[in-house]
């Protein structure tokens, strides 16, 4: 498992919300999975409505998300 951060945006109304995560996951397939999920069930966000710009593997002392935090807290 590696930590990522991803930036892009997606669609909130009429304007497009950016956003930033940081995210534990196998591979980039995988966190483009778990974006379009989170979006998807939080904020009513069609796939095709979400935009990712940038995915980026980061040190995860590099992150404050409490889900990288965790996963790595023993190494």
């Amino acid at each position: 498992m590696k930590a990522y951060r991803v930036v892009g945006s997606f669609r909130q109304g009429k304007k497009d919300q950016e956003f930033s995560m940081d995210l534990v996951a196998e591979d980039e397939a995988g966190v483009k999975e778990k974006i379009m999920s989170n979006f998807g069930s939080r904020h009513g966000a069609k796939r095709r409505q979400i935009t990712i710009e940038t995915i980026e593997i980061i040190k995860p002392a590099d992150s404050t998300a409490p889900a990288v935090i965790s996963h790595f807290r023993d190494n």
